[in-house]
């Protein structure tokens, strides 16, 4: 490039008594760094000299290439580059920059500027798009609208990577064989558009891993959008997720967006998929085989690219043979399948959990504590937790708040929890057990008893205590027991125990 005009010192105007009017200035943050890119020596010169005076710390490159490796070791809010450049033009620094460095404000300068060259800059990232000669005003004045704009861009940057911290693989704890599995599992498929089907227990992390696939793909700049069709009513659920056109439906006095078109180029979540009607699952079948949908209301075809995580704390294979899920729909949600463990099958984790819950509402409650009594853990390993991580996450807030002292003790743990792990202590005046004791009242003396009707009481209680601690799922609890689904079926049947209403029933 071969140009001797850096940039003009234009007077200040002139006020009616000819007096020069007061230009106002703002003022740079502490510590405001800008490259300037250019090939002319004079050019940068002059201008860099002009942007010290304004109190910018200023650094020089000679081209595009020179000015990457000044990058690769600097922090810069502002890069102002010329477009025509040997090496590496200022073209390339920009895709170069919007790539590598999403927070810094790049603005393209040229003494041969076109519209073509503009609307391309513009196109590919540049805040502005100046030529020469620079007016002394001019480039100060846009320099300090692109700061603000660097400003925002750095809280924009800052908060995703917050948010890839908090829902990263990195931030899930575990290190039991079965959650190291699902985290080999997360980044096999986090890079493909394959849907993936979450099943477990609720409070099992579900909502955590579709985060983390979404974070762990090319998708994580883009919106998560998580939806819980358990808690949206069946006659809204459509419209939430696909939208209505004004005048749909009583109530619809507005066109709204849906859900899957916020989501698109993102990822969307559908938790609890196993509460949709048969009519939404239909049109749930068609979006994911076309990625198109209509909104409520609506003859307009919205084409999406949405990738589609679910999740589901019922058996689906079972609820397709009672006829309540859609056979076809299911399997083409089955395409990758995540069983998350419950936390009493992964014990090992508790430990862990439990410091990192810790730590967590110790440092958001500024308190002193610095760990578990051994009495305290062990009571923890031993609990079967029926609200998974989420109940241990309560519990140990719980405890953080009410204690007083640098330890958690037995005394800070939930009464429910000591209920069911410490044995009960008989009340004051209660008869206590003796070796004759009857089944189902210990506390009365002996009675002549046949041996099978005396050990009927005792095996009904042991049942009942398990099919509650694990919510009613007999399939994990004939695994605690150590018997077959089918023993479990028989002796429920036989002492009259009937899940209740609601309860899982696996």
């Amino acid at each position: 490039m071969s140009t001797t005009y850096a940039h003009e010192r234009k007077p200040a105007s002139a006020t009616a008594a000819g007096q020069p009017a007061a230009v106002p200035v703002a003022l740079p943050p502490p510590e405001t760094r800008l490259l300037l890119v250019d090939d002319d020596p004079l050019i940068a010169g002059s201008l860099s000299e002009f942007l010290r005076l304004e109190g910018y710390t200023v650094d020089t490159a000679g081209d595009g290439a020179q000015a990457v490796e000044k990058l690769a070791l600097q922090r810069y809010n502002l890069v102002l580059t010329d477009v025509n450049m040997p090496r590496s033009n200022g073209l390339e620094l920009l895709r170069n920059i919007r790539t590598n460095y999403p927070d810094v404000v790049v603005l393209v300068i040229t003494g041969y500027g076109t519209i073509e060259n503009a609307v391309e800059a513009v196109k590919m990232g540049a805040f502005e798009y100046l030529t020469k000669p620079i007016i002394d005003d001019e480039i100060r004045v846009t320099i300090q609208k692109a700061l603000k704009q660097q400003t925002l861009l750095s809280e924009n940057y800052q908060l995703k990577q917050q948010l890839g911290l908090r829902y990263g693989l990195d931030n899930i704890i575990g290190h039991d064989y079965k959650m190291l599995k699902i985290f080999d599992l997360v980044e096999a498929v986090a890079d493909s558009r394959t849907t993936v089907l979450m099943t477990g227990e609720s409070g099992t992390g579900k909502s955590l891993i579709a985060r983390a696939i979404h974070h762990r793909s090319p998708r994580k700049n883009k919106a998560f959008v998580e939806v819980s069709c358990g808690s949206i009513p069946e006659t809204l659920l459509e419209s939430e997720l696909f939208g209505h056109v004004k005048g749909s439906f009583t109530g619809a006095t507005y066109d709204k967006q849906g859900r899957f078109l916020a989501a698109d180029g993102g990822t969307i979540f559908l938790d609890e998929i196993n509460s949709a009607s048969p009519a939404f699952q239909v049109k749930l079948l068609r979006v994911l085989q076309e990625r198109k949908f209509e909104p409520v209301g609506s003859n307009t075809t919205i084409s999406v690219d949405t990738r589609v995580v679910l999740a589901t704390n019922q058996d689906l294979a079972m609820l397709v043979e009672e006829g309540k899920f859609r056979q076809d729909l299911y399997y083409r949600i089955n395409v990758v399948n995540i069983v998350l463990p419950s936390l009493r099958q992964r014990l090992g984790d508790i430990p862990l959990l439990s410091d990192s819950f810790l730590t967590k509402f110790v440092k958001e409650m500024g308190k002193k504590i610095v760990g578990f009594t051994g009495e305290a853990m062990d009571l923890m390993r031993r609990y079967t937790w029926p609200g998974n991580v989420r109940e241990l996450e309560n519990a140990i807030e719980r405890a953080v708040v009410l204690t007083k002292r640098p330890m958690i003790t037995p005394d800070d743990l939930p009464q429910q929890l000591l209920d069911a792990v410490l044995p009960q202590v008989p009340k004051p005046g209660m008869m206590t057990p003796g070796p004759g004791a009857v089944a189902g009242n210990p506390f009365e003396p002996w009675k002549p008893t046949p041996l099978k009707t005396a050990i009927e009481g005792p095996e009904k209680q042991i049942l009942l205590a398990a099919l509650k601690a694990n919510d009613w799922n007999r399939q994990v609890t004939a695994e605690q027991l150590d018997i077959n689904r089918t023993t479990l079926y028989k002796k429920m049947k036989r002492y009259g125990l009937d899940v209740p209403d609601g309860e899982n029933d696996a």
